[in-house]
């Protein structure tokens, strides 16, 4: 029986992890957020951030991580929060004076790198994008044998 995961290899593995580690810092934040939403409303709205936006923000870092951690939608759920980290570096990080300032600027920049890496190479194997890909495309060869 040919499966969709039939010969996974190191690389895979790989790409899964390094996809879930990327993915983690979004669930994570954005599950913390949510589970105090009070709190975060009222510190977000005292760093200018409106209401709507908070709920739009703890939205897409648990879609978007949730999209990325199972290998669905990955690369728009990639360039999502790729786009994301950048915006969070250019409008609230920009104190570089203050060092932790220029770290969480780095640091989102580095993760919006990641994730537009990951935009870019795909899931890997070891993804539902994959499995539907190859789903699809054997009813499709199927459909075109047949008639």
């Amino acid at each position: 029986m040919n499966t969709p995961l039939k010969g996974i290899r190191g690389i895979d593995l790989a790409v899964l992890i390094s996809r879930l580690l990327l993915a983690w810092i979004f669930l994570h934040e954005g599950l913390t957020l949510a589970t105090h939403l009070d709190g975060s409303i009222t510190v977000m709205t005292k760093a200018g951030i409106s209401t709507p936006l908070v709920l739009a923000t703890i939205a897409l870092q648990i879609i978007a991580g949730s999209l990325i951690a199972f290998g669905f939608c990955t690369r728009l759920g990639a360039l999502g929060l790729g786009i994301f980290c950048i915006m969070t570096a250019v409008l609230f990080h920009t104190h570089f004076i203050d060092q932790n300032e220029l770290l969480h600027f780095e640091k989102d920049l580095a993760i919006a790198g990641g994730m537009l890496a990951l935009a870019i190479r795909g899931p890997g194997r070891i993804s539902f994008d994959n499995i539907l890909s190859r789903s699809i495309k054997s009813q499709w060869l199927g459909q075109l044998l047949m008639s």
